[in-house]
């Protein structure tokens, strides 16, 4: 049995959820997330929780289940309290400043690069040098993240570009170490 699959998601106060065949759906203060379920999964909302079971036992149904639970329980923490990622950018001249609802990254290129922000995200830049994605989707908030810290990659010998808060780039020595 999966023993995360087992345990059941606690909705909270002012989050609705509702299973309508495969599909949930969960409604709270920051946003409404909708999300198809694997068909071997089958969701049932019980008072104030929302279990997740399967029939059989095989390797993806025991897999399936412990991760539709986690995707459940992902989206009721996001329209509670949201998600957010972090990012700093690094080099001299290098900024990121908003015009509108887009943001527009200065990164060393010969043309800024402008990002639009997606639905039900917001892009801030506090500072110059740093960048925040905020949303009630884990997955969305991740996947925009690491599109902007794709602009420019953190490079190993001066450690220039866009990172996440808190991560360590792996620094070279370069040519002049080898003497």
């Amino acid at each position: 049995m999966s023993r995360i699959g087992r345990q059941p998601v606690p909705i909270p106060k002012g989050v609705e959820v509702k299973v309508d065949g495969q599909t949930v759906t969960v409604k709270g203060a920051k946003g409404t997330l909708t999300r198809q379920m694997h068909p071997a999964v089958s969701v049932k909302v019980d008072g104030g929780t929302v279990t997740c079971t399967t029939a059989g036992e095989t390797r993806l149904q025991k897999s399936v289940w412990g991760m539709s639970r986690m995707l459940i329980a992902n989206m009721v923490t996001g329209v509670v309290q949201g998600y957010e990622k972090k990012l700093e950018i690094i080099g001299v001249g290098y900024k990121a400043e908003m015009k509108g609802q887009d943001m527009v990254i200065t990164i060393g290129y010969s043309h800024p690069v402008v990002i639009k922000a997606e639905k039900g995200l917001s892009l801030s830049a506090e500072g110059p040098s740093t960048i925040v994605v905020r949303g009630p989707d884990k997955e969305t908030v991740g996947r925009v993240a690491a599109a902007l810290r794709n602009v420019r990659l953190p490079e190993p010998y001066k450690g220039k570009g866009i990172r996440y808060v808190g991560e360590e780039v792996k620094r070279k020595a370069g040519k002049t170490a080898a003497k």
